[in-house]
């Protein structure tokens, strides 16, 4: 079983920043990527950004140099530095695991994030 807890989350003018951290507890089937969605209301859940053991990270392309990931394989935690932030940035973000093998995934409860003009 694996818990997924997030944090960071919070309103904050456009461009602004928040850094938001998720850190996983309990039985991981071996790190196989970390990383964070981010769904807004009406909308699909969609990739913001994920990141493997060797440390290979992927950003969705609305990114655009303004988001960082990264992750402490250890501690299994994994952190998005939000730069920049843009209302249409507006989500609930959430963090996400997957195991390396056994198809493990898990996800984070959420938490909002409210850029405001």
């Amino acid at each position: 079983q694996v818990h997924l807890v997030e944090s960071g989350g919070g309103l904050v003018q456009a461009g602004g920043s928040l850094r938001l951290s998720c850190e996983a507890s309990g039985v991981i089937f071996g790190f196989g990527s970390m990383g964070w969605y981010r769904q807004a209301p009406g909308e699909q859940r969609e990739l913001v950004a994920t990141i493997t053991t060797d440390g290979t990270t992927n950003y969705a392309d609305f990114v655009k140099g303004r988001f960082t990931i990264s992750r402490d394989n250890a501690k299994y935690t994994v952190s998005l530095q939000l730069n920049s932030l843009r209302p249409e940035d507006t989500a609930v973000y959430y963090c996400n695991l997957k195991g390396s093998w056994g198809g493990q995934e898990a996800w984070g409860q959420g938490t909002q994030v409210t850029v405001s003009s």
